[in-house]
């Protein structure tokens, strides 16, 4: 069984920034790969994914023009560098990866066939 494992998530102040990441274990490749978020007492909300053979990304609206999401081919690692957070950022991050190839860049979070444990992120005010 593939497990994503996370990290980088913590406490922060207001417009600092953070970088996530994630990698799958025994370096399992994943074309589709995502970040959703889930805070307290909400649904689960897209964040950003890629497609890497099309090298196309996804970047959902609640943070759009404050995260890049990236990758090290040589670390098999999933990114996502956030800036001038907020708040309202405060979240459970997940990484999520889809099994197979699909054209274009997945962001339904059903689709995806891998979830990681999630990694806590607090942005005081």
């Amino acid at each position: 069984q593939v497990q994503l494992v996370e990290s980088g998530g913590g406490l922060v102040q207001a417009g600092d920034s953070l970088r996530l990441s994630c990698t799958p274990s025994g370096r399992t490749y994943f074309n589709n790969m995502a970040w959703f978020r889930q805070a307290q007492g909400k649904e689960r909300e897209f964040v950003a994914a890629v497609n890497w053979s099309a090298r196309r990304t996804a970047i959902g609206d609640s943070m759009k023009g404050r995260v890049t999401i990236s990758t090290d081919i040589g670390e098999n690692t999933l990114y996502l560098q956030m800036k001038n957070l907020r708040p309202e950022d405060t979240a459970v991050y997940y990484c999520a990866a889809k099994s197979g190839l699909r054209v274009g860049v997945e962001i339904r979070q059903q689709e995806f066939d891998y979830w990681g444990q999630g990694t806590q992120v607090t942005v005081s005010s």
